[in-house]
């Protein structure tokens, strides 16, 4: 089973929030997660929750991180 961090939506309509979560590559978006990593706010820019050590955790794994997810960590720590 290959790993991915990648984005999963949810919230209403015209105002989405983004979790990045550890989920199966062939998962569709929103389905089954094996983990959630943090949660993103685009329309205010900015994380509201950041899970630090479980990032490193995953990727120790092997698991494989989308250029999106990696976009919206940049700015937090270098990956």
């Amino acid at each position: 089973m290959a790993l991915r961090i990648r984005l999963s939506r949810y919230g209403r309509r015209h105002h989405p929030i983004y979790r990045v979560v550890v989920a199966d590559a062939k998962a569709p978006r929103d389905g089954k997660v094996v983990d959630v990593i943090a949660t993103y706010d685009p329309v205010n820019k900015r994380l509201i929750e950041f899970k630090e050590e479980k990032l490193r955790e995953w990727l120790g794994k092997g698991a494989e991180i989308t250029d999106r997810a990696k976009a919206i960590l940049k700015g937090i720590k270098s990956l």
